[in-house]
């Protein structure tokens, strides 16, 4: 348990950094320039990792690396940007807090995880914390902000299973890299035809883009793909719902907002959703009893382990 503790630990790193990033964005970045902003986003981060790791891609993992990048970099970003222009955030925080369920249905094809109970109450109890802390009644909802904000949940569900799913016994640094830079590279074009030069980057920007970048985007994917390695979907989903959380706190720690009952109330709904997502005990002792099994050929005290070859 105290290993699933540290995965737990781990996953949410990266919710929390995107919350925070709701933020930094709003308030340093440049709002005219969305596929500029997804590209400098994207770039800096997967050349800081393959500075980590100066692996490049091998056989299959060319094409992979591009398609994971068109998924969870290019096309994820500009749906959320398209989401963020035409919903308000709290509206668009919401449809996005349904991802936890979208990746438990998904990961049942495309991972053989088939959603347990406790992560299904957790998801729906959770959801309807988000609702609390978020919607007011007071906003009208777009259409097209909604599909788009709809489409970024599935879009990012299928690419975040289909890494879990290509990932294993790869270094996820450099995968994680491999995605960001395909994905920043895709961008650039179309930023090029549709905005014309980059914006002007003041010493606030930069130091805005820095937090995005590294934080935000390198840290925070690489956290959340290897955690995705180790955590049943279900689990890691959940934990994302400390997106939100996180976004509600900035504005009251930060932005000097207050923290009303209702919102109090969510925020202990999603708490609770989110423990019941935690990994089952049970299971932890299985995996770890299956583990010490030994290799039939291997010797007693040096068991044979299988790993998949390195990208």
């Amino acid at each position: 348990m105290e290993a699933n503790a540290r995965w737990v630990a781990l996953t949410a790193v990266a919710p929390v950094a995107w919350g925070a990033n709701y933020y930094v964005t709003r308030e340093y970045l440049p709002a005219d320039s969305p596929l500029y902003g997804a590209a400098l986003r994207a770039l800096p981060a997967g050349l800081a990792l393959l500075v980590l790791r100066r692996r490049r891609p091998r056989g299959m993992w060319w094409w992979r690396s591009a398609v994971l990048g068109l998924v969870n970099v290019s096309v994820f970003f500009a749906l959320v940007y398209a989401a963020s222009q035409l919903l308000p955030t709290s509206v668009a925080s919401t449809v996005m807090a349904a991802s936890p369920l979208t990746m438990m249905f998904l990961a049942w094809p495309l991972v053989a995880e088939r959603p347990r109970t406790a992560h299904l109450a957790g998801a729906v109890i959770g959801l309807g914390g988000v609702c609390l802390m978020l919607l007011t009644g007071t906003v009208a909802e777009s259409v097209p902000g909604v599909l788009a904000s709809a489409a970024a949940v599935l879009v990012s569900s299928f690419g975040h299973l289909l890494t879990k799913r290509w990932s294993g016994g790869t270094d996820m640094i450099a995968t994680t890299a491999w995605q960001l830079v395909a994905g920043g590279l895709f961008l650039l074009p179309f930023a090029a035809v549709a905005e014309g030069a980059p914006p002007p980057l003041s010493p606030a920007t930069l130091l805005a883009f820095a937090y995005v970048s590294l934080v935000a985007t390198a840290l925070a994917f690489t956290a959340w793909f290897t955690s995705l390695r180790h955590l049943p979907a279900g689990t890691v989903g959940l934990i994302g719902l400390l997106n939100p959380v996180t976004g509600v706190l900035c504005g009251i720690l930060i932005a000097g907002e207050e923290l009303t009952a209702q919102q109090l109330c969510g925020l202990a709904l999603v708490l609770t959703g989110v423990i019941l997502g935690r990994p089952a005990r049970a299971a932890s002792r299985s995996g770890a009893a299956a583990s010490r099994v030994p290799v039939q050929g291997a010797s007693p005290d040096r068991p044979s382990t299988q790993e998949a070859p390195q990208p």
